[in-house]
């Protein structure tokens, strides 16, 4: 089944693009940073995300593992 039909999938999928790009631009910045427009400005955005809720988004995370654990 796609990752578009499945909630879970998605909200998984939605995840793991959020944790890679802050990581990418953590390691990285130049490769994320020169792409602030367009589609690959949503690599940005996603990285802005991580950085200023990365509570929420490790949170977010353990509870997805927690539930595909429990699956």
């Amino acid at each position: 089944m796609s990752a578009l039909f499945n909630f879970q999938s998605l909200l998984l999928v939605i995840l793991l693009l959020i944790c890679t790009c802050t990581y990418v631009r953590a390691v990285a910045p130049r490769l994320i940073d020169r792409n602030k427009e367009g589609f690959l400005g949503l690599f940005w955005m996603s990285a802005r995300i991580g950085e200023r809720l990365s509570p929420y988004v490790a949170l977010a995370c353990v509870a997805m593992a927690i539930t595909l654990l429990v699956q």
